[in-house]
C-alpha cells in the first residue's frame, strides 16, 4: 500500500476499518492484529507510523465519530431564531439522542479503567465543547432574559461535569434507579435557572446506552 504517497489516506483507512471493528467486536476485543488483518496488507509498522498505540486509535475514531456532532451544535449556537435557552437545550437533547453518541458508547470502554481515555475525554469537554458551545449560549441566554443565572461561565462547567461525568455511565457504572436519580436531582438544580435538560425521552436514551456499557 502506498503509505508514504497518500499518508492522510491511509491514516483514514486505519481509522475506517477500527470503527468497524470496534462497533463489531468492541474495543477490548479488538487487537491490532485485528485491524492488520483488515487492512489489505497494510503492516504493523505502518499502523505505528500513523498511532503508537490502540489507544491512540481509538481516540481518532472517537474524534471522527464526534465531527458531526460538534457540526450539528455549532448550527444550533449559531442559529439566530433561538433563545439561549432554546439552544441549551436543544443542544443537549441533539446530541444525547444522536445515533453517533449511542455507536461511541459502544467503542468506548469504561474510562475509570483507562486513565489516558479519561483525560482525553476530560480535555476535550473542557477545551472544547465548554467555551466553543456552552458558554455562548448561556451568555445568550443570560442577555436575552431566557436563562437565569449571574455566572453563565461557571454553569458551563457545572453542567458538562453533571451530565458528561457524573451521569456518564462510561465513567461511573450504574443501575437504572442511580441514572434516574441523579437527572431528577440535575432539573431539579436547574429549575432556578429556567432551564430543563433532561426529558422522559432522553432519559430511555440513556438508559439504553448504560445498558450497552454494561455489555462492554
Amino acid at each position: 500500500m502506498a503509505r508514504n504517497k497518500y499518508p492522510e489516506e491511509t491514516r483514514q483507512l486505519i481509522i475506517d476499518v477500527s470503527q468497524k471493528l470496534f462497533l463489531e467486536k468492541g474495543y477490548e476485543q479488538t487487537s491490532l492484529q485485528d485491524i492488520i488483518s483488515c487492512m489489505g496488507g497494510l503492516t504493523k509498522g505502518a499502523i505505528y507510523h500513523h498511532f503508537r498505540s490502540k489507544e491512540e486509535i481509538l481516540i481518532a475514531v472517537v474524534e471522527w465519530m464526534s465531527s458531526e456532532n460538534n457540526a450539528l451544535m455549532m448550527r444550533i449556537r449559531d442559529d439566530a431564531t433561538l433563545s439561549g435557552k432554546e439552544k441549551l437545550e436543544k443542544m443537549f437533547s441533539s446530541s444525547l439522542t444522536d445515533l453517533k453518541q449511542r455507536e461511541m458508547f459502544s467503542v468506548t470502554p469504561n474510562l475509570l479503567e483507562n486513565p489516558k481515555l479519561l483525560s482525553y475525554y476530560l480535555k476535550m469537554v473542557a477545551n472544547t465543547i465548554v467555551p466553543d458551545f456552552i458558554v455562548p449560549v448561556l451568555r445568550q441566554g443570560t442577555k436575552d432574559g431566557s436563562i437565569q443565572t449571574a455566572y453563565p461561565d461557571e454553569v458551563a462547567d457545572m453542567l458538562m461535569f453533571l451530565t458528561d461525568v457524573w451521569v456518564n455511565p462510561i465513567i461511573f457504572p450504574m443501575t437504572d434507579e442511580q441514572m434516574t436519580n441523579r437527572i431528577m436531582l440535575i432539573n431539579e438544580l436547574l429549575k432556578p435557572l429556567n432551564i430543563c435538560l433532561i426529558d422522559e425521552e432522553m432519559i430511555a436514551f440513556m438508559k439504553e446506552c448504560r445498558k450497552v456499557c454494561d455489555t462492554l
